[in-house]
């Protein structure tokens, strides 16, 4: 029986990285089988209800104000717009739903009350409803959790040490208060990082003990590979190899057992048989639809004959309301 750990410090985290790849593998798979029903996926779309004109110098991000990218930015969108993408999210069998907004932190003003009635409108609807809005104090926290708010995403990106090299604006203890904020208030979180930004091994081996020496680990861990945007600082980034997300997406299963791991940005530069790999060394979770945010995603029906081929279902709602400790 695994035990569930906080006290990894990052000599452990290495070693765990650098096990040889398929053994690597076959271990984090060996734990995901003993935590998770293993033929099952959690299904989720980004609705994009504020974009662009970020004042935040994210360097990878197209929705920088910063930068001159494609990305066409709209102030908050009608609930009613809201309501019928959420409609045919729905009719798409998607059961959860992730409402982002390009804010660096969450307002205080009618654009809040906005974000808490489209959560009520969505709920009624029989969707779970997710957040990703940038950062929020506690009192903020409270009230989307009270609005039914299944889980709050924010990012810490990368290691804290390489962290100053893609953002400047706000620093990563910024990042980690709001998760702490989250934490107090009872809401699951959801916290992950992107590959490929020009950040060494051990970075990532550190952006990962970040997150699983914390007190409580993240109920969702989003792991994206780096998509160059034309105009951003990181444009011309060479893609990172699939085998290098499959390391990492093995080594949160080995650390972070109970997690959701979600295999997000990047799943169109890679092959069915890579995508295979990442859901066996952990991976249960994928955003479909063909737009994630600003970037291309593989086509719904392209998804589902994928997961039909490997024999996974989706999950049942009652596994993705549990509260990870």
């Amino acid at each position: 029986m695994t035990t569930i750990r906080h006290n990894w410090i990052k000599e452990d985290i290495n070693q765990i990285y650098h096990t040889p790849l398929l053994e690597l593998i076959y271990q984090a798979a060996t734990i995901h089988h003993e935590f998770h029903r293993a033929n099952h996926i959690k299904l989720n779309t980004l609705i994009s209800v504020k974009t662009g004109a970020c004042i935040e110098d994210c360097s990878y991000c197209a929705q920088s104000s910063r930068y001159q990218t494609h990305v066409e930015p709209h102030e908050l969108l009608d609930i009613n717009k809201v309501i019928r993408i959420a409609e045919t999210v729905k009719d798409n069998g998607v059961p959860r739903v992730c409402l982002s907004a390009s804010w660096s932190e969450v307002p205080g003003n009618k654009h809040f009350d906005n974000v808490l009635q489209m959560v009520d409108k969505l709920r009624v609807m029989g969707l779970e409803v997710c957040c990703t809005m940038g950062k929020l104090s506690k009192e903020q926290a409270v009230k989307l959790k009270a609005a039914g708010v299944t889980a709050y995403n924010h990012n810490i990106d990368t290691s804290k040490e390489f962290y100053n090299k893609i953002i400047t604006t706000r620093t990563f203890e910024d990042r980690l208060d709001t998760l702490d904020n989250l934490v107090d208030a009872g809401m699951n979180y959801c916290s992950g990082g992107i590959i490929g930004l020009g950040e060494t091994v051990d970075d990532r081996i550190s952006m990962l003990h970040t997150l699983a020496s914390r007190n409580v680990h993240p109920f969702t861990l989003p792991l994206n590979m780096l998509i160059p945007v034309n105009g951003t600082p990181l444009e011309n980034n060479e893609k990172v190899s699939a085998w290098d997300m499959i390391r990492v997406i093995a080594t949160a299963r080995m650390i972070m057992p109970a997690t959701i791991i979600c295999l997000a940005a990047g799943r169109l530069d890679m092959s069915d048989e890579a995508q295979a790999l990442c859901f066996m060394a952990g991976a249960n979770s994928i955003f479909i639809g063909t737009k994630l945010l600003t970037c291309e995603n593989p086509s719904i029906e392209h998804d589902m004959n994928l997961l039909k081929l490997l024999g996974l279902e989706q999950f049942k709602k009652e596994e993705t309301l549990n509260e990870i400790k």
